[in-house]
């Protein structure tokens, strides 16, 4: 069965939802099926091979300036080709990092809207490559955002097409009215032509369904997958086993709880020598400022047991950051679809603590371990109810539920069949 997966790149940032694609791809590979992974806009950037194709189609660059400059659209192919190299597109995304969703409301209509918006030709090209070259059996498209080529992709190809939902609110919630609302009506006529949706929690199934007014028995849950950790160097110097570890590992942004965690840190570590806590991830430009600023007020204030441990390039490097914490605490504002990094602690025997909403209490349900709290109530008193380190035993009993239930084999195997019992 040949599969291809057309996913979004994330501008040269870390995005999870670009892993996930990008490991899902390996996992088809592994039970037996011919996966393709099709990046759009930008490359996708990965800390492990890296199994997309080397074309970006729908280059991100020609796509914005098609939406900015009147007139763009019609220029010639020679004129316009050379922005939708991967190096070219590579580079100049990363000027990008300072844009939020907020401002991205034409622009994403606009794509939406598909042949009859500004990039008809972007999605003209598309169509004609997975319909006439590519051939696949099935198209998994990596969120409804991507959308827009649907109805003109049905017009050239009848093979069996999914949508994979894994955060597509997060971005639609920052778009101001009136592109919100009509976004959102968009995607729902654009999905109206998929055969079936695929999830990672029954939270965002339900949660996507009503948003955007789709019918519910469409939507099928399927496991995320994780690989086993890399194995890591010995540790040399351990901290004492008298002081508990709290680390946050995710986006460096608002959403994800990145302040949240050092508003705790301010509140838990002056006076409190038991605990240290440290923050790593991506960081976007959007958000240096602010955040520089107040980790060093927190970090000045507690005897530099606050730490930055900064944003790991490769993913040996990911499971070194993340093996020094005795928890994993994510305190996201906005209900997490996937929660991909609490998997990836719990491969190493570390539990975490999360707010009790979205995905995460089906994540820890799953896992048999870990802690979730009122979302309402202080980080900071969440953390100091921690029971304290786990045992070498709880570890493994940790890491072992872990791989059982989300194994790249058993992932791939999971959407097969699930295509394989819906197809038309």
């Amino acid at each position: 069965m040949r599969i291809c997966i057309i996913t979004a790149g994330g501008a040269g940032m870390f995005c999870g939802s670009c892993m996930q694609d990008n490991t899902l791809v390996r996992s088809l590979r592994m039970a037996g099926a011919d996966a393709l992974l099709l990046p759009t806009y930008t490359p996708i950037r990965v800390d492990e091979d890296n199994a997309s194709s080397g074309q970006v189609f729908m280059g991100g660059i020609n796509v914005y300036l098609d939406s900015k400059l009147p007139g763009w659209k019609w220029l010639p192919d020679w004129c316009r080709s050379w922005l939708d190299r991967p190096g070219v597109v590579s580079f100049l995304s990363r000027f990008s990092g300072s844009t939020s969703a907020a401002q991205l409301g034409p622009l994403t209509v606009d794509l939406l809207k598909g042949i009859a918006g500004p990039q008809r030709r972007e999605i003209e090209a598309l169509v004609a490559y997975l319909a006439h070259e590519l051939r696949p059996d099935a198209i998994i498209l990596s969120n409804a955002l991507i959308s827009g080529i649907v109805p003109e992709l049905r017009r050239h190809w009848h093979g069996q097409l999914a949508c994979l939902l894994q955060g597509d609110d997060i971005f639609l919630k920052d778009l101001p009215e009136p592109w919100q609302s009509t976004a959102i009506q968009q995607i729902t006529e654009n999905c109206r032509h998929v055969d079936l949706f695929l999830a990672h929690s029954n939270y965002y199934s339900d949660h996507m369904s009503r948003l955007l007014q789709l019918p519910r028995p469409k939507f099928h849950l399927v496991p995320l997958a994780v690989q086993p950790p890399p194995e890591l160097p010995a540790t040399t110097t351990p901290h004492p086993a008298d002081i508990l570890h709290i680390g946050y590992f995710a986006r460096i942004c608002p959403e994800k709880g990145a302040f949240r965690f050092l508003d705790a840190a301010a509140e838990l570590l002056p006076g409190n020598p038991a605990i240290r806590m440290s923050i790593a991830g991506f960081l976007p430009a959007l958000h240096q400022k602010k955040f520089h600023q107040q980790f060093q007020q927190v970090a000045r204030r507690s005897e530099q047991r606050l730490q930055w441990l900064g944003s790991p390039a490769t993913r040996e490097e990911k499971f070194q950051v993340l093996s020094q914490f005795d928890w994993l605490c994510v305190p996201t504002e906005y209900h997490e679809p996937k929660g991909l990094y609490v998997l990836e602690a719990a491969l190493l025997g570390i539990p975490s603590l999360l707010p009790a909403h979205g995905a995460f209490p089906e994540r820890l349900q799953m896992l048999q371990h870990g802690r979730t709290y009122d979302p309402r109530t202080p980080l900071a008193d969440a953390i100091r109810t921690l029971p304290g380190k786990y045992s070498p035993q709880q570890q493994q009993t940790l890491a072992h539920h872990c791989l059982q239930n989300c194994s790249m084999t058993q992932a791939g195997l999971a959407v097969l069949r699930t295509l394989a019992a819906h197809t038309t």
